[in-house]
């Protein structure tokens, strides 16, 4: 329309000197009105076009899933249209806005992957369409579909890992090993054949002496122990590492353990602090990840403070059984005094385990090349931070919990070999 409007303005401006070109840019704007006109009323008189959008089931957060919308078009002329589904503000995607043509009478296909960054119910609103006319002088929007909701979960990608090296014995490859430790934290399993290297302490003399061949006792660790998860929802674990908040990091390295836990036998249990008020008694059996996964996915941080001592004193009410619990949280070395209070209520009943996010940010200030006094300041204030930090983990450590510090993308893996440690060590 612009264009056409361009030529008849430049045709106008020709017939104020050649006087006898004004009929025709009389006439040539007569038609193009109607021209303009007649484009309009077929755009807003066409059957306007439907789309059916397609969603997982469920998402998980920061993993791609793809998303099929398909468009049909009841007209019998082809349309020219431009599409912008209806994301989530959390979602990324590189797709829209995507054109394309509808047949007549036919239907498109728009198949997108997007990744959602924020857990709990993601809204999908109607998708928006920008429709061309058949002349192409107009653009219709309009919005089409239904709102739909689906629920996104923590990235439970490495249990999914986790679970196809274990049905081939093959854990050692993510870096959790199962070392064969014979000791009272072992109950027994079954009877074998005698294989070299086994302890004289393993054989069983009655039951050879019976058979007539040497038989050993073979050990598997013992079940049926608790095990709860404390998790800080305060404000600290809202910092970012890479495009997710440690959070989100923490509750992947939780739901990993949830499962090698399950596997193992032994009751599971979650509960949260900071200014969440959330609690999952224990529980046990194959069904029990979907309850966790519906569990931990709407846990979101708050503006709040982590109280760790009154954590401590409502995980000793809630839980009466010994126990494993395990802290996960963000320490600094202002924590010190309320950390090592909280540690020594725990250990009056459980055994404990406090797991600590380092901030990559604050690390890798060490590492930037000394230039300017302000970056001496800075490589002084870190190595000062970093300092009291590792001062507080030597007290925590001395108080008897089981420390474990490291890098939120190492801390599956290191959690899950804490946790098999304290079992092998029979403290529970």
């Amino acid at each position: 329309m612009l264009g056409l409007l361009l030529g008849w303005s430049a045709l106008g401006l020709a017939a104020s000197l050649v006087e006898w070109l004004r009929p025709v840019w009389v006439v040539n704007g007569v038609f193009l009105a109607f021209f303009i006109l007649i484009d309009a009323l077929l755009l807003l008189s066409a059957r306007p076009l439907t789309v059916e959008r397609v969603l997982p089931s469920r998402f998980a957060l920061g993993v791609s899933r793809e998303v099929s919308l398909t468009i049909h078009n009841p007209g019998s002329r082809p349309v020219r249209v431009q599409v912008f589904d209806g994301l989530p503000f959390t979602a990324e995607t590189e797709a829209f806005p995507w054109w394309g043509w509808i047949p007549a009478r036919g239907w498109c296909s728009v198949n997108y992957p997007v990744r959602l960054l924020r857990r709990g119910r993601a809204e999908f609103a109607p998708t928006h369409l920008l429709r061309r006319s058949p002349f192409a002088c107009w653009l219709l929007a309009s919005r089409s579909g239904d709102a739909e909701a689906v629920p996104v979960f923590p990235d439970y990608e490495p249990v999914l890992h986790y679970a196809l090296l274990a049905l081939a014995n093959q854990e050692q490859m993510m870096g959790i090993q199962h070392k064969q430790r014979k000791g009272v934290s072992r109950e027994f399993h079954q009877l074998r054949d005698y294989q070299e290297g086994d302890l004289l302490s393993q054989v069983d003399w009655k039951a050879t002496s019976r058979r007539g061949v040497l038989l050993s006792r073979e050990f598997r660790e013992q079940r049926d122990q608790n095990i709860v998860f404390l998790i800080d929802a305060g404000r600290r674990m809202r910092a970012m590492d890479g495009s997710l908040p440690q959070f989100d990091h923490c509750l992947n390295a939780v739901l990993l353990l949830c499962y090698i836990a399950l596997r193992q036998g032994d009751n599971v249990g979650v509960s949260a602090f900071g200014g969440v008020q959330k609690w999952l008694p224990p529980v046990k059996g194959p069904r029990a990840m979907a309850t966790f996964l519906q569990h931990l996915h709407d846990y979101e941080t708050t503006l709040n403070p982590s109280d760790f001592s009154e954590a401590a004193a409502q995980i000793l009410t809630r839980q009466r059984k010994r126990a494993l619990v395990v802290l996960v949280t963000n320490l600094r070395g202002e924590d010190a005094e309320d950390v090592l209070l909280a540690v020594q209520t725990l250990r009056q009943r459980h055994v404990v385990i406090v797991a600590t996010l380092r901030e990559r940010s604050v690390e890798e200030l060490r590492d930037l090349p000394l230039e300017t006094f302000d970056d001496a300041v800075r490589f002084g204030a870190s190595h000062l931070y970093l300092e009291e930090r590792h001062a507080l983990l030597r007290e925590v450590g001395a108080a008897g919990a089981v420390v474990v510090d490291t890098l939120a993308s190492q801390l599956p893996v290191a959690l899950a070999n804490a946790y098999l440690q304290v079992k092998r060590s029979g403290r529970l």
